[in-house]
């Protein structure tokens, strides 16, 4: 049992999977308060895999996961809840609910079934969505809202769950460049005030630029744990992602740019021609 209050979350040779497959093996992760924690690597390496575990959404077939020291097998629903909020990928949105309906949703776990939202719920509902930068749009449709702003509005909801630690999966993927950095950046400010954020995230440059930790899953398996700049070298990303990798620091604004290297054309060549219709051949008529 981990004693340590700054510990918010243990992870121990975790294994875990749908079914008969096995997805995860042997993870260890530790996680203190105030860490903004990203889960990166390629599609079907694992990530949402181990996000909802972790949340308890699947089954732990080997290993311990301990939230606040306890096991979260031992976990009531109700105190999950109070404990930890999550974003999940796609988030169902149904016609007729407002932004403020969403966002109200965050205060359930910390209401009764008969109890209705009091003055201190209401106020904190609209704090959340102030700091999100949606309560101009507080009375209108979630469905008439853009991708951007539905998922300030989802993050509001969790922040308005009052949780010390938050899940989130792929919070940014369909935004643009400008909203991507705008909900990492939010992150990064909670964690500045001692909230713990633990996401999946694909791209790559922004989770160095806002997580203090990655952790690199390949093949099911941790391919790299630490800071941003001991994760993010060619040679990790090369052997997890399959290709070759390059990662520079920019010059002008020290940020790590990371891109594929350009890889030998053997065989490409002839593969477009036939593509394009070009094959040396005369055309069908």
């Amino acid at each position: 049992m981990i004693e340590s209050t700054d510990i918010v979350l243990h992870i121990h040779r975790l294994s875990a999977g749908y079914g008969t497959l096995t997805v995860l093996q042997n993870i260890d992760l530790t996680v203190h308060r105030g860490d903004m924690i990203g889960i990166i690597g390629p599609n079907g390496a694992g990530k949402s895999t181990l996000l909802k575990t972790i949340r308890g959404f699947l089954p732990i077939r080997q290993g311990v996961v301990e939230l606040c020291g306890t096991p979260i097998g031992k976990l009531r629903a109700g105190t999950f809840a109070q404990q930890a909020a999550y974003l999940k990928q796609h988030d169902g949105l149904l016609p007729g609910y407002t932004v403020r309906d969403v966002v109200a949703t965050g205060r359930y776990p910390h209401l009764h079934w008969w109890q209705q939202e009091g003055e201190n719920d209401r106020r904190i509902v609209d704090a959340c969505m102030q700091y999100t930068g949606v309560m101009q749009v507080a009375d209108r449709d979630m469905l008439t809202l853009s991708g951007g702003q539905q998922q300030r509005v989802l993050l509001a909801k969790i922040l308005a769950q009052q949780t010390p630690l938050l899940f989130l999966d792929e919070p940014t993927a369909g935004l643009d460049v400008f909203y991507q950095e705008e909900i990492l950046r939010l992150c990064r400010v909670l964690c500045t005030r001692g909230k713990t954020v633990i996401l999946v995230v694909h791209e790559l440059a922004l989770a160095a630029r806002f997580c203090t930790k990655l952790i690199l899953l390949g093949a099911g398996m941790t391919a790299a744990i630490g800071k941003p700049a001991e994760v993010l070298t060619e040679e990790n990303l090369s052997a997890v992602y399959g290709m070759p990798i390059a990662v520079r620091q920019n010059s002008t604004t020290g940020h790590l740019d990371i891109y594929s290297a350009p890889s030998s054309a053997s065989g490409r060549d002839a593969l477009l021609d036939v593509i394009i219709g070009k094959t040396g051949g005369a055309d069908h008529e």
